[in-house]
């Protein structure tokens, strides 16, 4: 699947379908990083004027309508709501999304720097949470992998806590890192080295300096 083609098709479809109201239509996720492989969503952003009960069913006609449906996912919100939303979440969503339709330039004005550390704080806490539990309970080797991989955007918002700089992808991050920063980003990439036991520990470890770290 040619992504830009299907984005096109996709754009055109919701337009017709939803017309002056669409305020931004927009591409997130390892697609619009270029580091998508056959089997990766398409996680998609449609933001509306308004969302209403029956916008539902319409917006569903038109996934229902392109080839790869089994494969969308995303976001789907009004104008409103949007810039309401918690600022330390549109920092990583203005950042992670590529606008294919409108743009989301309003939103730049209602997150800062403080807000971007909170993401890291709070993301911290999340991967924290998760590894404890998983260390203590599930056990899991593919629970750790995700946490893992998914430690690349709390990463990314600590990069750009310290140098302002945001980076998109992981290819291109990893080289910007060091130490346990780098190890970290590495194992979510695919190369893992070491035990459940000693894994868990070096993710714990790194998310429990952050947390103290990145306090308000």
């Amino acid at each position: 699947m040619e992504i830009g083609n299907w984005m096109d098709g996709f754009t055109a479809a919701v337009r017709q379908a939803f017309g002056a109201r669409v305020y931004c239509i927009g591409l997130q996720g390892s697609r619009a990083r270029g580091e998508a492989n056959e089997d990766s969503d398409i996680d998609v952003v449609v933001i509306l004027d308004e969302w209403r009960a029956e916008d539902w069913p319409r917006y569903e006609a038109v996934l229902d309508s392109l080839p790869g449906r089994d494969k969308v996912c995303g976001f789907v919100s009004g104008k409103r709501e949007l810039l309401a939303w918690e600022p330390s979440e549109l920092f990583g969503f203005y950042y992670d999304t590529k606008p294919w339709y409108g743009d989301l330039e309003a939103l730049k004005a209602r997150f800062g720097m403080a807000d971007a550390r909170r993401a890291v704080r709070i993301g911290a806490c999340g991967i924290y949470h998760a590894c404890a539990h998983n260390r203590l309970h599930e056990k899991s080797e593919e629970m750790l992998r995700g946490l893992y991989k998914s430690a690349f955007f709390t990463l990314r918002a600590a990069h750009y806590c310290r140098t302002g700089a945001f980076v998109h992808t992981k290819r291109a991050l990893l080289p910007l890192l060091d130490g346990e920063e780098r190890e970290i980003l590495a194992a979510g990439m695919g190369d893992a080295d070491g035990s459940f036991a000693g894994q868990s520990e070096t993710l714990l470890t790194w998310a429990s300096s952050l947390i103290q770290t990145y306090t308000e």
